[in-house]
């Protein structure tokens, strides 16, 4: 099992959400194909929408990467099919900054501009605990607070 993050706007994010899908990278086959069944995906969004948004910096929606292939849409965009938790909260990466192994390095957010990233175990299980999707964390995880 893997761990991804996905660099998504929100408004793009929400739309994944009403169709069941993830897409990365501007619809880019690539990173999706690297994803397996059961691995777990979470996203962030830097901003609201795109290219004119308002900066949001937020983990947007979470859930596992369904049994298929990715495919591509008749607009030319790769998609994949993911399994969303429904109800889950909305976590600005300021809440959890101090403790993921993500921010701990300077200048880690050009990383961010790959548009997705695997996470470590350990920083998915905080991100989905502080989202209300603990269910999601590897058991071998550390859990938040």
């Amino acid at each position: 099992m893997r761990f991804w993050m996905g660099v998504v706007q929100r408004e793009h994010v929400h739309r994944g959400l009403a169709m069941g899908i993830a897409q990365t990278n501007h619809g880019a086959a690539a990173g999706l194909r690297r994803m397996e069944p059961g691995d777990r995906l979470v996203y962030y969004s830097p901003k609201t929408a795109y290219p004119e948004g308002d900066a949001l910096k937020e983990f947007t929606a979470i859930g596992v990467i369904s049994d298929g292939a990715p495919w591509q849409s008749p607009e030319a965009m790769w998609r994949r099919r993911v399994e969303y938790v429904e109800g889950v909260r909305s976590v600005p990466i300021a809440e959890l900054s101090g403790e993921l192994e993500l921010t701990s390095t300077p200048n880690w957010g050009y990383a961010l501009r790959r548009g997705l990233l695997e996470l470590t175990a350990h920083d998915f299980a905080l991100v989905a605990a502080a989202m209300g999707a603990a269910e999601l964390a590897p058991a071998e995880a550390p859990s938040a607070g």
